[in-house]
């Protein structure tokens, strides 16, 4: 069976604490399991004190088969970020603008060069999704049409080579919809005027919404994920991107969300996100998945990020 992980963004003591709490062991420099799988939602990078340490603790689980792991949307970032245009030197595919350069500044600072081209090579080999019949994990949004696309470009462009980097960060191209929805998720725009803050402090006109669900029982503020109470009880915009999973298919789990609560949960009976903001004094989340269809809270394993006090 398999033990599901959300972000971690560079907090490996906390990663270790969760593995060894579901009764992981190192050996030979592996992080395993007698008859578990770990399966990782990405979002390893930028943020946290530990960032080389998280690398080569999933990497290591991932190329001795004890662990899967999906791409995040900051393996992603990061790869952009390091990919010059070939149409225009000294230009990357990632702007470097101050807020970008903020976002991945510990990734950078804490990397020696050789071993972050290690690292991006390693992120190169990672799929955008993973269907494992009984379970599925992505770190947005499992949007069968988009994860195709994105299959589809890395069979015509390779994984992750300049070229695919450069159509996949065209915002005039199908694939750049694609792995936005899949690595980032589908986005509501708030009306003129209206803006939401960040968990980085900064003004969004967008918010992240539950696209697993069709909107017609929400309001905005409810529709968000996480809940943004600071926004109206607006009916939703017929024109939502929503991509409602069906009742019928396998559970699926996601980071990517920053859910606030103390006390895990799923956020429909086959859907759960497993990212509770460890980044931010949260918690680093995990649920041991059993064989049962129907998700359950009591299946949500979780520690404190090192500098929370407040959870047992």
């Amino acid at each position: 069976m398999y033990d599901i992980i959300g972000d971690i963004h560079g907090h490996a003591d906390e990663l270790v604490s969760l593995l060894e709490k579901m009764d992981y062991r190192e050996t030979n420099g592996c992080f395993r399991h007698e008859n578990r799988t770990a399966v990782f939602c990405g979002d390893f990078v930028d943020r946290g004190p530990q960032i080389p340490d998280v690398v080569r603790i999933v990497k290591a689980m991932v190329e001795n088969e004890a662990a899967q792991a999906v791409m995040g949307n900051h393996e992603f970032n990061a790869l952009a970020y390091h990919t010059e245009d070939p149409t225009t030197p000294g230009v990357f595919l990632r702007p470097h603008h101050e807020k970008n350069k903020i976002q991945h500044a510990k990734t950078v600072e804490q990397f020696s060069e050789a071993d972050l081209q290690e690292a991006l090579e390693w992120f190169a080999t990672l799929p955008p999704a993973l269907d494992m019949g009984v379970i599925r994990a992505v770190h947005a949004c499992w949007d069968s049409a988009g994860i195709a696309t994105i299959n589809d470009a890395i069979a015509r462009y390779g994984a992750y080579t300049p070229e695919f980097l450069v159509h996949a960060t065209d915002r005039l191209d199908p694939l750049f919809a694609a792995v936005e929805r899949v690595m980032k998720g589908p986005e509501l725009a708030l009306a003129e005027g209206v803006t939401v803050t960040d968990k980085e402090g900064n003004a969004r006109r967008r918010v992240r919404i539950r696209w697993f669900d069709a909107p017609d029982n929400y309001t905005l503020n409810t529709y968000a994920l996480p809940a943004e109470l600071s926004l109206t009880a607006d009916r939703i915009p017929a024109t939502a991107p929503a991509v409602p999973y069906p009742d019928d298919a396998p559970p699926v789990f996601v980071g990517h969300y920053w859910l606030p609560e103390a006390v895990p949960q799923p956020l429909k009976h086959n859907v759960a996100c497993l990212d509770y903001s460890v980044a931010k004094h949260g918690l680093l989340c995990a649920y041991r998945f059993d064989g049962k269809a129907k998700l359950s809270a009591d299946r949500f394993v979780t520690v404190p990020s090192r500098d929370r006090k407040d959870v047992p």
